[in-house]
């Protein structure tokens, strides 16, 4: 029996919006699924039906409403997200949960160069060796998404969209993690760029890590699923007020 590395139980999550007089609003109920090493699961359905929102539960940015979320490490040993401490997201995020969106969010003057390099760190350390070598991987991913050299050196702050959402992609993905959370990684990439993206994500899978994926490329989509899920089932339809 294939362990799974992430598995969901009835997971339900619905909003409060209290300038509204304690309005509810329900987004997922009952979700209920798991994803093993090798796989890229990809969720389905149009805007609205809570596809982000679950990526957000299973990273713990967002607290569930009800049910159970567990990432499952290679050694059988599950962590319960929904009541992890502070500390254990913190280290699960680090070593083996990465979340691969569009947007880059960063210290404006880090360098892109060091800014790529530096998830390796907290497994090289930081001596000068180690750093050297972070540097030199970070290049090779640069290279391979098409950053050009002059701009290595310089705060990606001033980078156009797409050569941000690139290097946030260098960053992400440079580091060997057992699930990935892919939120449109794609979009706004152009389709030779875009067809880079698709194939790390690709040897990522074949190295072993299990992925959750939003596309909104169909094309996208359909090259790297190897299992769809239909968010409708899942999807929360009334609202009630408190």
């Amino acid at each position: 029996m294939i362990t799974p590395v992430l598995r969901l139980t009835n997971v339900s999550k619905q909003f409060t919006l209290h300038h509204q007089n304690g309005l509810t609003l329900p987004v997922l109920n009952d979700v209920n699924f798991e994803v093993a090493a090798g796989e890229c699961v990809v969720l389905d359905g149009a805007s609205g039906m809570g596809k982000s929102t679950l990526l957000k539960l299973i990273y713990a940015n967002y607290r569930v409403s009800t049910g159970s979320i567990q990432y499952v490490d290679r050694d059988g040993e599950p962590l319960e997200l929904t009541t992890a401490t502070a500390r254990e997201l913190i280290a699960v995020r680090r070593h083996h949960i990465g979340y691969v969106s569009q947007f880059l969010r960063v210290i404006p003057r880090i360098s892109t160069l060091d800014l790529v390099a530096e998830p390796l760190l907290s497994e090289l350390g930081y001596d000068e060796q180690a750093v050297k070598q972070a540097r030199t991987l970070a290049s090779v991913w640069l290279t391979r998404l098409r950053i050009p050299e002059r701009l290595w050196s310089l705060a990606p702050a001033t980078f156009s969209g797409g050569e941000q959402q690139r290097v946030n992609i260098a960053r992400s993905m440079i580091k060997p993690r057992s699930l990935l959370l892919l939120d449109e990684p794609t979009a706004s990439l152009d389709a030779q760029n875009t067809q880079t993206v698709v194939t790390l994500i690709h040897e990522a899978i074949a190295a072993g890590a299990a992925a959750v994926g939003i596309f909104h490329d169909q094309a996208v989509g359909n090259q790297l699923a190897t299992r769809r899920i239909d968010m409708t089932n899942f999807r929360s339809i009334t609202c009630a007020a408190q």
